[in-house]
């Protein structure tokens, strides 16, 4: 029993999930229902909140929006969070730097936090390694009211070989600060969801940004080499 009691504290020790946590009768215990709801609390946030806008100017982002007008309707209609205004495509096309060997976008998605929190340290090592590597880099653009999707749209608008989505995770019950990145070889809507690369997890009691930042920059390079992405691309 002992020896059960152990491996139990050590089982907690690495992992998030709520195991071992007891109960009071048929009930949680009140610290883990507290800890529970708080936690609760802090998803929710993450998806009600907004990106700050100043790392976004920082960082020299290009910013657009897609057809969502309000966080409700973010909510209610994520095929609005997938398609861009004639306008708005125009505007890219007109301002951004055409034909990049790799394009960045930084998405708002379902978690705000998790921009604020990953975006400077994760890009800073992208950029610097690509550019190590000879890559034209294409402008910096930042998506409010973002899905996975808009990425396709906008390597379709650019022409762009390889596009690197950084975007917020629906959170979970315990941080609303995880970012994934999505990545994908000419990627375009014609094209299924199987396309993309994923790196996910990504912040500090995960997957560290600069480390992730890193694995993007080699998941790249391979993908340029074998010029395909997703479940094409043999890891």
């Amino acid at each position: 029993m002992n020896m059960d009691c152990e491996v139990y504290k050590h089982m907690k020790k690495t992992t998030n999930a709520r195991i071992c946590v007891g109960r009071a009768g048929a009930r949680y215990k009140t610290k883990t229902l507290l800890k529970l709801r708080a936690d609760h609390a802090v998803a929710m946030d993450a998806v009600w909140s907004y990106v700050d806008e100043t790392i976004i100017d920082k960082l020299n982002f290009f910013k657009v929006k897609t057809l969502v007008m309000n966080k409700e309707q973010y909510i209610q209609r994520p095929d609005l969070g997938r398609k861009f205004s004639e306008e708005t495509i125009e505007c890219i096309k007109n301002n951004c730097i055409k034909s990049p060997d790799v394009q960045i976008i930084a998405g708002d998605g379902l978690s705000s936090p998790a921009i604020n929190a990953n975006i400077e340290d994760i890009y800073y090592i992208m950029r610097d390694g690509l550019k190590a590597k000879g890559y034209k880099m294409g402008t910096p653009i930042f998506v409010k009211y973002a899905r996975v999707a808009t990425m396709d749209k906008i390597s379709e608008a650019l022409n762009a070989k390889i596009t690197v989505l950084l975007v917020g995770e629906r959170p979970g019950l315990d941080t609303g600060e995880s970012m994934s990145s999505y990545m994908a070889y000419e990627a375009s809507s014609s094209k299924s969801e199987s396309q993309r690369t994923v790196v996910s997890n990504i912040y500090q009691n995960g997957t560290p940004p600069v480390e992730a930042g890193a694995q993007i920059v080699h998941l790249i390079e391979l993908m340029m080499l074998e010029k395909k992405s997703g479940i094409d691309l043999k890891i």
